[in-house]
């Protein structure tokens, strides 16, 4: 069974010991030390041999939890045991961190003297274990819960100073959205998010508290209408909300009113801060769409061409558009035509650029390059990279 149990920070310290069998010595905590933490290369599996002796570990935030036998064990069984170890030690403190193992190392190896009798699992029950061992643990406190009680002992803003003035007033919001499209060559859509965020250019004085609305599904479904929309301009179905699925603020943010209300309401740092993120995964409409052609002229010959649509409203302008077409690694020479922009292959990259300073809505342009390759004797064929696109509307 398991010979000894312990617990490592992420420097290799070892902040709990405890040995059950006379087969295990103090030799095998310096050598997972030295084999698995400090490795020159990252260790992957999750089950180590050294000198006949086996490690079995997982690893929490930056805490290390390893039992080690020198017995040919039930490893599922190992590790359903250092799981259910985490699970009791979070029942009594909370999060595994160095600082609450720290805190708890009396009352941990009180854990594992009922856990594991000469090295064979016990009850790991939480509820049964908590009528023996009474004692509660010591939880530290989060950066969170620390700035929250600062503030309501001093009425202090960590993230704004006092005095400001400014003789004009103004506030910038710029929307960001970066579209992330995986698509089969046959033109199905594998994978579509769009990561989004909030970014804020504030220039006011005094203590000003900021607010505004956000439309999302919920607020929709709930209340019928909404204060004020953040719709983005390249999607084009008509729809009067967008579906958000998760959101990060910033620390200025009051999260309550955002769950009650669907209201961001702030207090501003000054000058620029990145006030939130988001992620829509949901009834997204691509502002541009990219067909390639390839056809294999022999084995010395690719002939390529990309078509490049606009799919948003001909009001709006994209800009700085810059597609990248991957090319065979044998690739000697590239002609190139492009109706509109400029493109250049750069056989550093090997990858065709292709720029465009400007395209309107609902427009349609394409290139056609001609590919001369270099004859190899490999007959792997081409597994076609991925295109990419970078671009402003």
């Amino acid at each position: 069974m398991i010979g000894g149990l312990f617990i490592y920070n992420h420097k290799g310290e070892v902040l709990i010991s405890r040995v059950y069998r006379d087969d295990i010595g103090r030799n095998a905590v310096d050598a997972f030390r030295v084999n698995v933490i400090h490795a020159r290369q990252q260790v992957r599996s999750p089950v180590t041999n050294i000198a006949r002796t086996s490690f079995f570990h997982i690893k929490r935030s930056n805490i290390w939890l390893a039992a080690v036998t020198r017995q040919n064990v039930n490893a599922a069984m190992v590790f359903e045991f250092l799981l259910k170890m985490v699970d009791v030690m979070q029942s009594y403190f909370g999060k595994v961190s160095e600082e609450n193992v720290k805190n708890n190392f009396v009352l941990i190896y009180e854990l594992l003297d009922e856990i594991l009798d000469f090295g064979y699992p016990q009850n790991t029950d939480t509820g049964i274990l908590k009528t023996f061992i009474t004692q509660q643990g010591v939880k530290s406190q989060t950066k969170e819960e620390q700035s929250q009680i600062t503030s309501q002992v001093t009425g202090q803003i960590g993230w704004r100073r006092e005095g400001i003035k400014y003789r004009r007033n103004e506030l910038f919001l710029d929307l960001l959205e970066y579209v992330n499209l995986l698509m089969s060559p046959q033109g199905q859509v594998l994978s579509a998010h769009v990561a989004g965020k909030v970014v804020m250019k504030s220039y006011l004085s005094g203590m000003p508290e900021c607010k505004f609305g956000i439309n999302d599904k919920i607020t929709m479904e709930n209340k019928g209408k909404s204060s004020s929309t953040m719709d983005d301009p390249t999607r084009t179905s008509g729809k009067t909300s967008i579906a958000i699925d998760d959101c990060q603020f910033h620390q200025c943010v009051k999260l309550s009113k955002f769950e009650s209300e669907h209201s961001i309401s702030f207090i501003p740092p000054d000058g620029e801060f990145e006030l939130m993120r988001y992620r829509i995964t949901k009834d997204i409409s691509f502002p541009f769409r990219i067909i390639p052609l390839v056809r294999e002229v022999g084995r010395t010959k690719m002939e390529v061409k990309v078509v490049l649509k606009s799919n948003f409203k001909p009001s709006l302008i994209g800009q700085k558009i810059e597609v990248r077409i991957p090319t065979p690694l044998n690739t000697s020479g590239v002609q190139l035509i492009c109706m509109k922009g400029k493109a250049k292959y750069k056989a550093s990259e090997n990858a065709i650029v292709w720029k465009i300073k400007r395209m309107a809505g609902m427009k349609e342009t394409q290139l056609s390059a001609e590919i001369e390759l270099l004859q190899t004797d490999t007959k792997k064929k081409w597994n076609r990279p991925p295109i990419s696109m970078n671009f402003e509307v």
